[in-house]
């Protein structure tokens, strides 16, 4: 069994002191009191601040073909919801034709992922080898006619 805290000396052997485990001052900012909460225009600056940064930063060092796989997946997302809304609003009377059509959206979106990540410049070397551009490109568009063909005949 361990010796309790209160038997263990306060030196070392060296005999230096230990450094404590916890620290023993805590610095807390001047203008806030820890009775009264953050106000919500200090977190809707802060959350506009660390938006606006990210997007900067994201059109500043992303590449352009990069750029254009986000905005097609966004337009996937957009189509998705579409049909989505007007299965709930209008009925879903063909559902093979709505599953049809939502499961390649999702399909589409998935492959365009999977694209993104194989051409992206940061993930060289993250497939245990690398995989050029047109590889990539060339699995991308067999997997969407595998995909079409597969939802085309799902519609019956």
């Amino acid at each position: 069994m361990a010796p309790k805290r209160s038997q263990i000396s306060s030196t070392t052997t060296t005999g230096v002191p230990p450094i404590p485990s916890s620290p023993t001052t805590i610095h807390t900012p001047a203008s806030s009191s820890p009775s009264q909460p953050p106000s919500k225009s200090s977190s809707a600056t802060t959350t506009r601040d660390v938006l606006h940064d990210l997007w900067s930063r994201y059109t500043a060092t992303t590449p352009q073909r990069t750029k254009l796989l986000d905005t097609f997946m966004a337009f996937l997302v957009v189509v998705g919801a579409l049909q989505f809304v007007y299965c709930v609003v209008a009925g879903n009377y063909p559902f093979n034709a709505f599953l049809s059509g939502f499961s390649a959206t999702v399909g589409q979106f998935v492959l365009t992922a999977s694209l993104r990540i194989q051409t992206n410049p940061e993930n060289e070397g993250e497939f245990g080898g690398t995989i050029s551009h047109e590889r990539a490109f060339a699995d991308f568009v067999l997997g969407s006619v595998i995909l079409h063909f597969f939802c085309v005949n799902f519609i019956n």
